[in-house]
C-alpha cells in the first residue's frame, strides 16, 4: 500500500507555554494530517534533552521529555492554576524555543504541581509502579545529578559513581522526594503520550518515532550499565562516536557519544537492545533506526580529539543483532536511516534485514554523478523524503544550488523557471516524492509551507541555534491541507 506522512517534531508544535507539547495543538495537528490525506506523523526522539538541547543527546534511552507534558492538563487536574502558567516566562518569540528559560522556569512550575499531587494523598514511591525499571533508574540518576549541582556522574563522589549498593540505598532514602518528583514527571509524560497516541490511532494516523543509535555519556544508561560501553578502568570513554568528513562538515562530525562494547552485548544475547527496542515500540508504531550504517561498521574517534578527522571504521554487530531482535519480537516495522556513503557491506546488511532505507531528494541532484537518490532508481521498499531534520528546507536548498546542479534539477523536474514562481518550486519536489514508486513518502511541514532557511531544524556540527524552530498558530492553512490531500489522492497515497 502506498502511503504518505509529514515530519514535524513535537517540540515544533505551537503552544501557549514555550515549546510544543502533548496539548490541544498536537491533537489539532493529527486532525490536519487526516484532512491532508496522510497516514503518518514522523517525530524526533522523545527523550529528555541534555547537551545542546539535542534530542540525540538524552539523559536516558528509556525516559520521556518533561517539557512535552501539557500544562493545561495539569491545570484541569488542579495541580496548577492558569494564572501561574501565564505568569511564567517561557520566552517571547512564538517562532523559537528558549531552552534556557524553559529550564529555569518550567521545572519550578512542575515541582509545584508535584507538591500539590502529593498533597492529594499520593506517595513519592507511587509513580515507580507505572514505570519500567530503566525509567526508574533515570529518575534516581536525575535526582542524584541535581544533588551534585547538575554534574555528570563521572564527577560524583566515588561510592555513588561506581554504584556501591550501600551508597545507592543511601541516596534513594535521602533523595526520596526528588526521585518521586522525576517519577511523577515520567508518569504524567506516559499518561499524556499514550492518550495522544491512542487518538492518532483512532484517526488512522501512525506515529513514526526515532531511535538514536547512541546514548549520551551524561545519562542514566552509561551510569547504570558502564559494562555496555567502551570505557577504560576509570570509566572514561576510550573512543567516541561521530562520522568522517562529508558534505555536511569538512572536519567530520564529532558527536562525542560513547561507543558500545559489542562483544559484551553479544555475550548477553543483546539483552539491553531488546529492552530498548521494546520500549521504542511502546512509544511508536514505526521506529526509524538512526545511523543504520553504524551497525555494520561504526566510526571510532579517539577520546580527546577535537575533530573527527582521525577516526577509524570498526566492525559492528551486523545482521546478528537484528536476527536476535527478530527471534524475540518477530518482524519489526523499522525504517533504516541509511544515509551517507554506503559500502557494499552496508547495502548487504540492509537487504538482509528487509528494512526500507531512506531516499532524500536533496541528495539526488549532483549533475556529475548517477545517484541512488534519484527517483528513477528507487525500488518500492524505501521511504522518500524531500529532506530531513538535518537538511535545509527545499526553498533554501534550491536557492543555494550551483548553476550546474540547478540546471540539472530543472531539467529532471521539467521546471520552467520563467513560468514558475519561487513559491511553487517546493511543490514540484513534493509532487516528485509523492509520485515516486517508494512505498512511503514523508515531507517536512516546512516544505509544505515553502519556508526558507529560517525553518531549518538542525545544522549538523553546529551548536546554539538548533532544535528551536516552531510552527505558528494557523500557519498550516486549509489551502495547504487541501492541496496536500489532492496530491495524496492523485498519486494513490490516500485511503
Amino acid at each position: 500500500m502506498r502511503e504518505c506522512g509529514m515530519l514535524l517534531p513535537v517540540a515544533s508544535l505551537p503552544s501557549r507555554y514555550g515549546i510544543g507539547a502533548f496539548s490541544k495543538e498536537a491533537y489539532e495537528f493529527i486532525d490536519q494530517l487526516k484532512r491532508a490525506g496522510q497516514q503518518y506523523w514522523q517525530i524526533l526522539p522523545l527523550g529528555p534533552t541534555g547537551y545542546g538541547d539535542s534530542p540525540y543527546q538524552s539523559f536516558s534511552a528509556f525516559a520521556g521529555n518533561p517539557y512535552f507534558i501539557d500544562l493545561t492538563e495539569l491545570i484541569k487536574e488542579g495541580l496548577l492554576t492558569e494564572e501561574e502558567c501565564e505568569q511564567t516566562d517561557f520566552g517571547d518569540d512564538p517562532r523559537e524555543i528558549d531552552y534556557e528559560k524553559l529550564y529555569h522556569n518550567r521545572f519550578p512550575l512542575l515541582k509545584k504541581a508535584y507538591g500539590r499531587w502529593r498533597e492529594q494523598g499520593h506517595t513519592s514511591k507511587e509513580p515507580a509502579a507505572a514505570l519500567l525499571e530503566e525509567t526508574s533508574l533515570y529518575c534516581l540518576y536525575m535526582a542524584i545529578k541535581d544533588y551534585f549541582e547538575g554534574k555528570s556522574w563521572i564527577y560524583w563522589d566515588q561510592d555513588i559513581r561506581v554504584k556501591d549498593p550501600e551508597a545507592v540505598a543511601g541516596y534513594e532514602r535521602k533523595l526520596e522526594e526528588e526521585v518521586g518528583f522525576y517519577g511523577f514527571l515520567q508518569m504524567k509524560f506516559k499518561e499524556q503520550w499514550e492518550k495522544l497516541k491512542a487518538y492518532a490511532a483512532s484517526q488512522g494516523i501512525r506515529i513514526i518515532g526515532d531511535m538514536p543509535i547512541y546514548v549520551a555519556f551524561d545519562s542514566a544508561d552509561t551510569w547504570s550499565h558502564p559494562e555496555l560501553f567502551l570505557f577504560d578502568e576509570t570509566q572514561n570513554p576510550i573512543a567516541v562516536a561521530g562520522c568522517p568528513p562529508d558534505g555536511f562538515s569538512p572536519t567530520g562530525q564529532l558527536w562525542g557519544n560513547p561507543l558500545y562494547r559489542w562483544g559484551y552485548h553479544r555475550e548477553t544475547g543483546y539483552e539491553w537492545w531488546k529492552k530498548r527496542m521494546e520500549y521504542s515500540f511502546l512509544l511508536y508504531d514505526v521506529v526509524r533506526v538512526d545511523h543504520f550504517r553504524g551497525f555494520d561498521e561504526y566510526y571510532s574517534i579517539p577520546a580527546g580529539n577535537e575533530t573527527a578527522i582521525n577516526g577509524t571504521w570498526e566492525k559492528g554487530p551486523g545482521i546478528e543483532l537484528f536476527q536476535e531482535l527478530q527471534k524475540t519480537f518477530g518482524n519489526l516495522d523499522i525504517i533504516a536511516e541509511d544515509l551517507g556513503f554506503l559500502t557494499p557491506s552496508v547495502k548487504t546488511l540492509l537487504k538482509e534485514t528487509g528494512y526500507p532505507g531512506m531516499k532524500v531528494l536533496e541528495f539526488a541532484f549532483n549533475s556529475w554523478e548517477e545517484s541512488d537518490y534519484l527517483p528513477h532508481n528507487y525500488t518500492q521498499n524505501c521511504v522518500v523524503y524531500t529532506g530531513t531534520h538535518d537538511n535545509d528546507t527545499l526553498k533554501s536548498w534550491y536557492q543555494n544550488l550551483s548553476p550546474e546542479d540547478r540546471a540539472y534539477t530543472n531539467n529532471y523536474l521539467n521546471i520552467n523557471t520563467a513560468a514558475t514562481s519561487e513559491d511553487q518550486i517546493p511543490w514540484s519536489y513534493i509532487r516528485l516524492a509523492l509520485s515516486s514508486v517508494a512505498r512511503l513518502a514523508i515531507i517536512p511541514v516546512q516544505d509544505y509551507l515553502g519556508l526558507g532557511s529560517e525553518g531549518r531544524i538542525n545544522e549538523p556540527s553546529t551548536l546554539g541555534r538548533n532544535w528551536r524552530w516552531r510552527l505558528l498558530p494557523g500557519e498550516v492553512t486549509e489551502e495547504i491541507l487541501g492541496r496536500s490531500s489532492e496530491l495524496s489522492h492523485l498519486y494513490g497515497r490516500s485511503r
